[in-house]
C-alpha cells in the first residue's frame, strides 16, 4: 500500500497535479480503517488507497476536496455518535454512516503544485531571475528560440508554441527578450491562464507591443493582464535589481490572488444515495453496486447489500 501511495503521489506531483492526502491517525473499533492507512484523492474526486472502505470514502473525497479548495489542512473524525464528547480543538466531527459503529480520525492534508516561472528570454535580467527564482523555490522554466537559455532552469523550452504546456494556474510569466519576439511569447503566455505576465520594456515600448497584439487580434482583458515595466517601482537601475523588483511584484501577486481555480473540482457536492439495507451513504457516480425496482435505482455499499435488498426489496422498503 504504500509503494503504491508514494508512486502514485510522484506521478501527480511530476505532473504538476493538485491532489489531498488522507491518512488514518486514530481509530476505535469496530473500523476495518487502521491507523496508518492511507489514500490520495485526485481534483476530480477519485480516490486511491485506503482509509476504512466505502463507509468513509465519501466523507473522505468531500473533505479532500475542501481542503484542496481552500489549501487548509483538516482532522477529521468520523463518529456513529456525533456530538457525544468534547472535541479536541481543530477538529471536524462528521456522522459515520455505517451501522458497525466505531470512529476513525483522518488527517487531511492539500498538496498544491509549487509555484512556477517561465522567463523568456537570454537577457541579463532573465538570468538573474532563473537565480533568484530558484533560490525563492520556484519551478524555473525558461523558453528561448535562439538556445542561449540561462543555466540553472529545472526546464527548457525552444520553441515559443511549447510554452502552453509548461504553464498552469500557479505560473508567472516574465518575456525578456527585449523586443527580439516579445509579441509572439505573449500571445502564447495569454492564452493560457497564467497568473501573472509580465513584460521587461519601457512604458513607451510596451504601449507599441500592446498595440501590436491589438492588431492581431488579442482581446483587451487579455492585453490588460500584461504589467509593463514589470516588477515593482524600487528604482532598479541593473539586471539583478531588475529582477530583484519583478520577484517581488510576483510575491505581491501570489499573495493576494485568492483561491486558485485548479480546473476540474466538481462545482457541487457529490450526489449520494442510501443503502436501504445499511442506511450508509453512497456515492451515486460510479457506484458499483446498483439494482433496480419499480423503475427506481437504489444505491448500495457493498455486493452483500444488494443481494439483500434484491432478494425482498419490499421488506426494506417498507422498513424504511
Amino acid at each position: 500500500m504504500s509503494v503504491e501511495f508514494f508512486a502514485k503521489a510522484h506521478e501527480l506531483r511530476s505532473a504538476g497535479a493538485p491532489f489531498a492526502t488522507a491518512v488514518v491517525v486514530r481509530a476505535e473499533k469496530p473500523t476495518s480503517g487502521k491507523p496508518g492507512d492511507r489514500a490520495i484523492v485526485t481534483i476530480d474526486g477519485e480516490m486511491f488507497g485506503w482509509v476504512g472502505g466505502s463507509c468513509a470514502q465519501p466523507t473522505v473525497v468531500r473533505e479532500a476536496l475542501r481542503a484542496l479548495a481552500d489549501g487548509q489542512t483538516r482532522l477529521v473524525r468520523l463518529s456513529p455518535d456525533p456530538g457525544s464528547s468534547p472535541l479536541p480543538p481543530g477538529v471536524v466531527e462528521v456522522p459515520m454512516t455505517c451501522f458497525s459503529g466505531g470512529t476513525l480520525d483522518i488527517f487531511i492534508e492539500p498538496q498544491r503544485p509549487v509555484p512556477a516561472l517561465l522567463v523568456v528570454g537570454d537577457l541579463p535580467v532573465a538570468r538573474a531571475l532563473v537565480r533568484l527564482g530558484k533560490a525563492m523555490g520556484y519551478e524555473v522554466v525558461v523558453v528561448d528560440p535562439d538556445e542561449r537559455a540561462p543555466a540553472g532552469a529545472d526546464a527548457t523550452v525552444h520553441q515559443l508554441s511549447e510554452i502552453p504546456a509548461h504553464v498552469g494556474p500557479l505560473t508567472f510569466a516574465v518575456v525578456a527578450t527585449h523586443g527580439e519576439y516579445d509579441e509572439a511569447a505573449l500571445k502564447e503566455i495569454l492564452a493560457t491562464s497564467a497568473a501573472y505576465v509580465g513584460l521587461v520594456a519601457s512604458r513607451k515600448r510596451g504601449e507599441q507591443v500592446l498595440g501590436s497584439l491589438a492588431s492581431e487580434g488579442v482581446e483587451a482583458a487579455d492585453r490588460a493582464r500584461v504589467r509593463y515595466p514589470a516588477g515593482l517601482d524600487i528604482k532598479a537601475a541593473d539586471g539583478d535589481e531588475i529582477a530583484l523588483s519583478i520577484l517581488a511584484e510576483i510575491v505581491q501577486v501570489r499573495r493576494t490572488m485568492g483561491e486558485v481555480d485548479w480546473g476540474g473540482a466538481p462545482e457541487a457536492e457529490p450526489e449520494t444515495a442510501i443503502d436501504p439495507i445499511c442506511h450508509m451513504t453512497v456515492r451515486v457516480q460510479g457506484a458499483a453496486h446498483t439494482h433496480v425496482h419499480d423503475g427506481r435505482t437504489y444505491y448500495f455499499c457493498c455486493a452483500g447489500c444488494r443481494a439483500r435488498f434484491a432478494e425482498a426489496p419490499e421488506k426494506y422498503l417498507l422498513a424504511g
